[in-house]
């Protein structure tokens, strides 16, 4: 299960000042897309809007919000930058009310005291030493208990609706991939027949113990991916079969090579009721073979980007 809601909350607890920075306009090549956040406090930060001069840009400019003994100053931003290094160049880019329309010309203005938001509209050129080419709004908001409230209640929510990846099996790959998954905005769990091969998923990972797995692949919410790879092969196909019947399903692949797809399709079309138009759904072998490199963490790792992309919205 992501942490993203958990880690939030231990943030937001250990700073009793916080800034809001949002990206809330992006236009043409980007680090961000529209909606992408961070939270800044006078020490730490949360989440990401891109890195870069941008990035510490806002972080300044969040900063100086937060001090409130700043009066407006044209022409620099604070040199001073997010891990307390300083870059000895000024960060550039023009500010104004979160309301209104940013001044022509290209100033940078520090919020003034007391001032609760306000709007960078920054190019992404040569002057400020990024050489995206697009141009993004990013909205800066002080923090209070309403919108902390908020923040929580949206961090669960996308937590909940994050895509869910079951895996079969807890063997080395099955280790591998829990690991390589764990970091990433997915709902996991790790499905096993063995107490043994449960011991030392990562924490933000759920387990499953189960005599019977291919009844997870019925139980699991639309758009699962899942990922077959335990120690038996008999065991592989039950749940591939029951998987590749889900037509809902994001993914399914099974850890293996052509000889083992080849007895899988002979089996899956004359015994367990299987077609062709459902056998070819199946990613086999998993991570594809491009790389011929078979450490777990190898083929976690190429596993891992193909589920990623199977997972992504369409179009985007």
């Amino acid at each position: 299960m992501s942490t993203t809601a958990k880690s939030l909350r231990a943030f937001l607890a250990a700073a009793p000042s916080v800034a809001l920075v949002e990206v809330a306009e992006a236009k043409g090549s980007t680090p961000r897309e529209k909606g992408a956040w961070m939270l800044v406090s006078p020490q730490r930060i949360f989440g990401t809007i891109g890195g870069g001069q941008l990035e510490f840009m806002a972080i300044d400019t969040a900063r100086a919000m937060l001090k409130e003994t700043i009066s407006p100053v044209e022409g620099e931003m604070p040199a001073k930058r997010a891990e307390g290094v300083t870059s000895g160049r000024s960060a550039q880019g023009a500010l104004s009310p979160a309301d209104g329309t940013p001044p022509g010309g290209f100033a940078a203005t520090v919020p003034s005291r007391g001032r609760e938001s306000l709007t960078l509209d920054i190019p992404l050129g040569p002057e400020i030493g990024q050489c995206c080419g697009g141009r993004v709004e990013v909205a800066v908001s002080k923090v209070d208990q309403a919108l902390r409230t908020d923040l929580l209640a949206s961090a669960e929510a996308s937590d909940a609706a994050l895509p869910h990846v079951h895996v079969f099996g807890g063997g080395h790959v099955g280790h591998a991939l829990a690991s390589a998954f764990a970091l990433l905005p997915l709902n996991v769990v790790v499905v096993e027949t063995r107490t043994d091969a449960l011991e030392g998923m990562p924490d933000n990972v759920v387990t499953r113990l189960t005599p019977m797995p291919e009844e997870m692949v019925r139980e699991a919410p639309a758009g699962t991916a899942f990922v077959v790879l335990t120690h038996d092969h008999a065991l592989d196909f039950l749940i591939v079969a029951e998987a590749l019947k889900r037509e809902d399903a994001a993914y399914v692949g099974m850890i293996g090579s052509k000889t083992k797809k080849a007895t899988f399709r002979s089996w899956f079309l004359k015994s367990a009721g299987g077609s062709e138009e459902q056998f070819a759904r199946l990613v086999c072998p998993i991570g594809g073979d491009a790389v011929k490199d078979k450490r777990p963490a190898v083929i976690a790792a190429l596993a891992a980007a193909e589920i990623m992309t199977a997972l992504a919205p369409r179009g985007k």
